[in-house]
């Protein structure tokens, strides 16, 4: 041990150069524990995704118990006799991710850009999808039969509506585009989300603000014979202001020439064609479905065996969900939406109509005539309102 080496040092020298380091200690609980606890975090997140994926796949796992219907698969596009409807996305995107506001005289102004939707573990936490832009609206017209033709859908399970009308192309524009999509109900995977507000038709601006949200919307315009669509707007104005001028004054500019006051909104709104016009700069007539107004009411399986497919729904609402209500004059549900029970439209619908001079309708009948050909001849369909 005493012998030296050749630098005249011992090794017992310079301790610790030639003997063996001790191991480190091992590591504190605490740590193991936390990695254990990521693991299973990690575990934990791949599980949830999965079902997830397997809940899109058959969204009625996610309707069990919520007293909700569940979403079917997207069917093929199934097309009427004689009818052709081109088969469109229903999930529209925004046009470059903007809201353009029409404004006369000034440039277009901007809004935000609506939110991303929500990704898939949220929906699944949320249990009720997310909230969609509508990819189809019933823009028109008042007092043709919008509201029943609304009630009727929402029959359909694919269908999910506002019920109230959010006027947002027409008197709250200037809102935004994230503040119509929050309006909206929450859909899921394969459903449609929609709205009805009939003032659309007849509001300047709509055509190009609704194209300028997105160009794949397709629209649904229910009208009806001019002449008793504006008895039935009068009589709706009635009930509210009973001190009103009569049916026939408010219809003359002059009576003893017989000239029809066109700045009356009732005798306006039925001008169809020439409301049409600005519809047919922004969209194609393939992407427009006119709905009639009397069919609604003689036979409403058969005009909504054709909205079902212009929407490229199956079709799941049949005569089968209707009767005819004798006291009220229109057909009714025998099951609405999520109720067992039969329902009709409420009272304000199926109003008694006051009598009109026979002159009076000769009258407005010649009047319209010229424009209802020209409507007939704009949409292809004879409504046979002459």
């Amino acid at each position: 041990m005493g012998q030296r080496l050749s630098g005249g040092r011992s090794c017992l020298d310079v301790p610790g150069r030639f003997l063996p380091q001790p191991p480190p200690p091992p590591p504190p609980v605490r740590r193991k524990l936390a990695l254990l606890f990521a693991m299973l975090c990690i575990w934990l997140y791949m599980f949830l995704y999965s079902c997830v994926g397997s809940c899109t796949a058959a969204p009625g796992l996610l309707l069990l118990g919520s007293g909700s219907r569940a979403a079917h698969s997207q069917p093929a596009l199934v097309t009427a006799p004689n009818e052709t409807f081109p088969k469109m996305p229903f999930r529209a995107s925004l046009a470059a991710g903007k809201d353009k506001t029409v404004v006369a005289g000034s440039q277009e102004e901007q809004s935000p850009e609506a939110p991303d939707s929500p990704s898939p573990i949220s929906s699944f936490f949320s249990g009720s999808g997310s909230k969609q832009l509508p990819q189809a609206i019933i823009i028109g017209v008042k007092k043709g039969g919008t509201r029943a033709l609304l009630e009727f859908l929402r029959v359909h399970p694919d269908v999910r509506a506002v019920g109230a009308e959010p006027h947002f192309f027409d008197r709250s524009y200037h809102k935004g585009l994230a503040w119509y999509r929050d309006l909206m109900p929450r859909t899921l995977e394969g459903q449609i989300t929609m709205e009805k507000t009939p003032s659309y038709f007849v509001t300047r601006e709509a055509p190009a603000r609704i194209s300028a949200m997105s160009k794949d919307t397709k629209l649904i315009v229910v009208v009806r014979d001019p002449v008793t669509r504006a008895i039935s707007d009068y009589t709706q104005t009635l009930s509210k202001r009973p001190d009103i001028p009569s049916f026939e004054s408010l219809t003359f500019r002059n009576r003893s020439a017989g000239l029809i006051d066109t700045s009356w909104s009732a005798i306006q709104i039925g001008l169809y064609a020439k409301h049409l016009e600005p519809w047919l700069r922004h969209f194609p007539l393939g992407q427009m479905l006119f709905v009639s107004g009397e069919r609604l009411v003689s036979d409403p399986a058969g005009e909504l065996r054709r909205v079902q497919d212009f929407l490229g729904l199956k079709r799941i609402i049949t005569d089968k969900h209707f009767y005819f209500n004798q006291t009220k004059g229109f057909p009714c549900l025998k099951k609405a939406e999520g109720s067992g029970k039969p329902h009709c439209l409420g009272k304000t619908k199926g109003r008694a109509h006051p009598a009109i001079a026979r002159e009076v309708l000769r009258q407005l009948r010649d009047f319209y005539r010229p424009f209802n050909r020209k409507f007939y001849q704009m949409t292809g369909r004879d409504f046979g309102w002459d």
